[in-house]
Parts: C-alpha cells; structure tokens; sequence
C-alpha cells in the first residue's frame, strides 16, 4: 500500500524559539499587534509504501527518530493517509 504522512516537527515547549522570537518582535512592523506567541517548526511529506498501516507508522517512526528529527530538541507529531 502507498501511503503519504504528513509530519510536523517544533522545538519542545520549554526550549527558547530564537526564530519564533524574532518573527513575534517583528510582527509589529507588519501592524500586527496582537500576536502574543510565535513558534515555528517544519513540515515534511513523505511519501512511501509499506505493507500495513502499523508498518507504515513504524516505518515514520523511524524516519523521524533516525534522520528527520533531533528529539533532544525537537518533537514530532504526524498523520498518515493512503494515496
């Protein structure tokens, strides 16, 4: 089966977003005043085939804990649809 897993990837709350912080302190040149947080993150799309939906999790997993994501810093949430 083909699958698509959408995945997204943002520093863990109690980390500093330097780039998050930057945006938020610059939004105000853009009149937009009441942003009071701004975090940012990334979002991947991989596409791939797997024989089950378990497999196809496992397979993301270990995508994400192997090469995709520093889990020291860095947390992940994702979503998996047939293609």
């Amino acid at each position: 089966m083909d699958f698509i897993a959408h995945i997204n990837v943002m520093p863990h709350e109690e980390l500093l977003d330097p780039q998050g912080k930057a945006v938020l302190k610059n939004l105000k040149n853009i009149e937009v005043t009441t942003a009071t947080n701004v975090r940012i993150g990334k979002h991947i799309t991989l596409e791939f085939s797997a024989d089950s939906e378990e497999a196809a999790n496992e397979i993301v997993h270990h995508a994400c804990k192997n090469l995709l994501v520093n889990v020291i810093v860095e947390q992940y949430e994702f979503s998996l649809e047939k293609a």
